[in-house]
């Protein structure tokens, strides 16, 4: 017998059904894959080697990646990428909602990122020898906060 049967409840969150809507930019984009977000509080090691709670929430650092072939995507996230470097722009920190959607398409696991920017493109790595996989642009994303919105 399973150890979860009869735990799980019915009408799961499958990893490949998100979205990840970015206010502010001219177009929508269709992110392939997001890592996973991490939420962090800022810890104190004290002297007598336990912790403690500082207080403050650390920022997040994740990446999502788009496909090289999608050129209106990628000329929007690489203009987002330029408000950030000099000189930088008031408009390059930018508003998020990450959508986590069930089987059945209902919203369940709802997130505000908030002062969401981007820090880095990587581009594909390349192989003659690939059998012609899609190639990837891997984008690296700061976010001062993550909040639940359901």
């Amino acid at each position: 017998m399973c150890p979860l049967q009869g735990s799980v409840q019915p009408d799961h969150v499958p990893v490949n059904n998100f979205e990840l809507v970015v206010q502010g930019l001219t177009t929508p984009i269709f992110f392939v894959e997001v890592s996973g977000i991490e939420y962090e509080v800022q810890a104190v090691d004290l002297p007598d080697r336990t912790k403690a709670s500082g207080g403050n929430a650390v920022p997040q650092e994740w990446t999502a990646k788009t496909m090289l072939h999608h050129a209106v995507e990628r000329a929007a996230l690489e203009a987002w990428l330029l408000e950030g470097q000099d000189p930088v722009q008031a408009s390059y920190k930018k508003t998020a909602t990450l959508i986590h959607k069930t089987l059945s398409g209902a919203q369940n696991g709802k997130y505000l990122l908030s002062g969401v920017w981007i820090m880095k493109k990587k581009l594909p790595d390349l192989n003659r020898a690939d059998e012609g996989n899609a190639g990837m642009i891997e984008w690296t994303i700061s976010s001062d906060k993550i909040a639940p919105l359901s």
